[in-house]
């Protein structure tokens, strides 16, 4: 590779979801030209346009975005391109480089039959006419490729990767009704990007042979080619809906976090020492592609909880109480008017082990309550006339507490001197009426989240009138 800059590129074809692993091609191809100073680019391949639909596009776009993956550049869409790959497809032709194959479907089954039973790829006799041919019949046009020696594709992870050319067809470049084929597309749209570097998945890799002959047909220099392997579910196999989430999508919706999400991604089948938690500034400054581990890598559903919650500990109160409140929203949960203050004082308190968002949201649900609480029949047990007493007597103390964790804790505890019991013959009684018998912190920590006034009225409603 000559001394350009370094331009990658993620070329999705908008033909459904974003799947996992194209959000960690594209990361590998951020990561690759941050590292490089170079740039990265995004190519919507839409040449099947019965499925290139406008929606599908969107879920690309907002997929990259809400990873924090956005290209460099607008994005080239490869349909509208048709015409420049044609024009190749015909220079290829005039220079001899490629060929009119005027075989028709039914020969073209015959000579799939015999190559088969022969054991080698298929060989149209059109290659090399006898004669001059008559270029208004219907034809497909393919690439000359050669049919001696090897083609040695020098991957940046997979090594050393050789084909014998008499292995390898002559590709079609131009099918009959003048549509170019992926193979040809690809090439002169890497070509006219500038992309120095492939970095793609290594269902790709046979390609790499095909696309270079191509390369060396146009006189034009080889990109640098690395083929990432596969993420398989837990279980070692191809990952599947029986292993969870496989669309970026199901990832934001299941609550995760972006930046949690690229840690871990890049954590799958490249890492940095034994360094698990890092910054996408330190991901880049360390990334090399030559790092990538060679074998499949296997999704890890604890791994990735434990970074969430990382990053959910790192996050500011007033994002994830944005995040929480839609989470809220889509269950139909009110929202009312003070609850971000609410959440504000609760979530610090609440977030310390919690591995997504969906269940910082179960966790918030005690301070969001609105009085009177229904409790829970286990709750109401747990009222007996000797508990109600000792309640009422605590909201007093309380009442005179400076609100503060510390404080707060000070005062339960004193109170429970005073009265001659321990913590346990009221503390869960207080709990149940404060939190309406959801999940809830600790009894000084639940206090805070739902704020004086409320906590003191909670109580009182649990008393007799």
């Amino acid at each position: 590779m000559s001394e350009r800059q370094v331009v990658t590129r993620i070329a999705p074809s908008p033909t459904g979801s974003m799947h996992i692993g194209t959000a960690r091609t594209a990361l590998f191809n951020w990561l690759y030209a941050r590292r490089t100073g170079g740039k990265y680019l995004l190519r919507i391949e839409d040449t099947d346009r019965e499925r290139s639909t406008e929606g599908a596009v969107k879920v690309i776009l907002d997929g990259l975005s809400w990873l924090g993956l956005e290209p460099d550049e607008a994005p080239v869409f490869q349909f509208t391109r048709a015409d420049r790959h044609r024009e190749v497809a015909l220079d290829l032709l005039a220079r001899g480089r490629a060929y009119r194959d005027f075989m028709t479907p039914d020969e073209l089954t015959e000579e799939r039959e015999r190559a088969r039973a022969e054991g080698r790829v298929v060989r149209s006799p059109w290659r090399d006419p006898e004669g001059p041919v008559d270029a208004s019949r219907p034809h497909v046009i393919r690439l000359r490729a050669p049919q001696e020696g090897a083609t040695r594709i020098d991957d940046q992870v997979k090594g050393e990767v050789v084909f014998q050319n008499v292995d390898l067809d002559d590709l079609i470049l131009l099918r009959t009704d003048g549509t170019p084929t992926y193979n040809l597309a690809v090439v002169v749209d890497d070509h006219d990007m500038g992309v120095t570097h492939v970095i793609r998945g290594d269902d790709h890799l046979n390609n790499a042979a095909r696309q270079t002959h191509i390369y060396q047909a146009m006189g034009w220099e080889t990109p640098v080619w690395a083929h990432l392997p596969m993420i398989h579910g837990p279980d070692g196999k191809k990952l599947s809906k029986r292993h969870g989430a496989q669309a970026v999508g199901e990832f934001d919706d299941m609550g995760y976090l972006p930046e949690a999400l690229r840690n871990y991604l890049a954590k799958l089948g490249w890492g940095h020492g034994d360094d698990e938690i890092f910054s996408d500034a330190e991901a880049a400054a360390w990334f090399d592609i030559r790092d990538v581990v060679g074998a499949p890598a296997r999704l890890d559903w604890d791994k990735l909880n434990h970074l969430n919650n990382h990053y959910l500990r790192k996050a500011e109160p007033e994002r994830l109480a944005g995040l929480v409140k839609t989470v809220l929203q889509s269950r139909d949960w009110p929202v009312h008017e003070g609850d971000t203050e609410t959440l504000l004082r609760t979530l610090p308190l609440v977030r310390e082990g919690v591995p997504t968002v969906l269940d910082l949201a179960d966790a918030v649900i005690f301070a969001l309550r609105r009085r009177p609480l229904d409790l829970p029949e286990k709750a109401r047990a747990l009222l007996t006339d000797e508990t109600q007493a000792r309640l009422g007597r605590l909201s007093i103390s309380l009442e005179g507490s400076e609100w503060t964790v510390p404080a707060l804790e000070a005062t339960i505890r004193g109170f429970a001197e005073t009265e001659g019991v321990g913590i346990g013959k009221f503390g869960p009684a207080l709990r149940a009426v404060l939190s309406g018998g959801s999940p809830a912190p600790d009894l000084a920590g639940t206090l805070i989240s739902i704020g004086k006034a409320e906590s003191l009225a909670r109580i009182q409603d649990a008393l007799p009138n």
